[in-house]
């Protein structure tokens, strides 16, 4: 059932719905809400030390203070969008780790797809609709007693308005829908599960696939990627810049990048923005 772009009647989830699911409907899952959060990779990451099992997800009716890449800070309107944290304490090698955060991307924007909205990645984990935002995800490393864990954290903007949006290069589900004013989307609901059914699928496929698990992830993160054949600017945190044809991903998940008659390879920790470049 569509929701309304109307702040006075967004919806709260379904928490009874959630607390009672299935385990066969997202194996190995279980979903927390909370009305207030700062961040819930903060929470999980607090609950993954604690000893907190593989599958835990904490969603956030109102996050204050989501964090981003590059510890940038954000906030949305209560109700008005998914944000939530997955642990995760993958048996994959350390080196195969950098896939998480691409994988999480891929997976979101699978989902959305399946939803009817045309979806893509821009690498390594922004999913964007129309060459616009909607979505950006935040994969942390955590250290425990248990051993390395992953925490996986999603913010989709679901029923923002032009108006609520963070920054112009922004959009969410509700003014995709081709009818901005009421401006209908999924409910939100549907769209967690969704989401956790995609990732939850994807991440075991992975997982159980060794090599070859992430070569055929590799090949399907590229289909799915816009940045991967466009001529791009590559912002490094040092302050220069990178400016060259992004011709593909290598093994590691970094991205490729050609210029000069050479070919850089660049990791995620190691720029600070990559964006179209204008053509030559």
């Amino acid at each position: 059932m569509p929701v309304i772009l109307d702040p006075a009647t967004r919806p709260p989830l379904d928490r009874d719905r959630l607390a009672g699911m299935h385990p066969d409907l997202v194996p190995g899952i279980r979903v927390e809400v909370v009305q207030v959060a700062g961040s819930t990779n903060a929470l999980v990451g607090e609950r993954a030390r604690e000893g907190a099992a593989d599958g835990l997800v904490v969603v956030a009716e109102h996050q204050t203070r989501g964090r981003g890449r590059l510890d940038r800070t954000w906030e949305s309107p209560a109700r008005s969008a998914l944000t939530f944290s997955v642990l995760l304490r993958p048996e994959v090698p350390a080196r195969s780790w950098p896939w998480i955060p691409l994988l999480t991307g891929y997976a979101v924007g699978k989902a959305l797809r399946a939803c009817g909205y045309a979806a893509d990645v821009k690498w390594p984990n922004d999913v964007l609709i129309g060459g616009k935002k909607v979505a950006g995800i935040l994969v942390e490393r955590i250290e425990t007693d248990q051993g390395p864990a992953a925490v996986l954290g999603v913010g989709l903007n679901v029923t923002l308005s032009a108006e609520e949006l963070p920054v112009p290069s922004a959009t969410s589900l509700a003014l995709e829908s081709g009818d901005p004013d009421p401006g209908e989307s999924p409910e939100r609901t549907d769209l967690l599960l969704m989401v956790l059914q995609t990732l939850r699928e994807a991440y075991d496929t992975w997982q159980a696939g060794g090599d070859l698990g992430t070569t055929r992830l590799a090949e399907s993160y590229a289909a799915a990627c816009v940045t991967i054949g466009q001529r791009v600017r590559v912002e490094l945190p040092a302050g220069g810049t990178l400016v060259g044809a992004a011709t593909g991903v290598d093994p590691g998940g970094r991205l490729l990048v050609q210029h000069d008659g050479t070919t850089t390879v660049v990791s995620a920790g190691d720029v600070v923005h990559v964006r179209a470049a204008d053509p030559r």
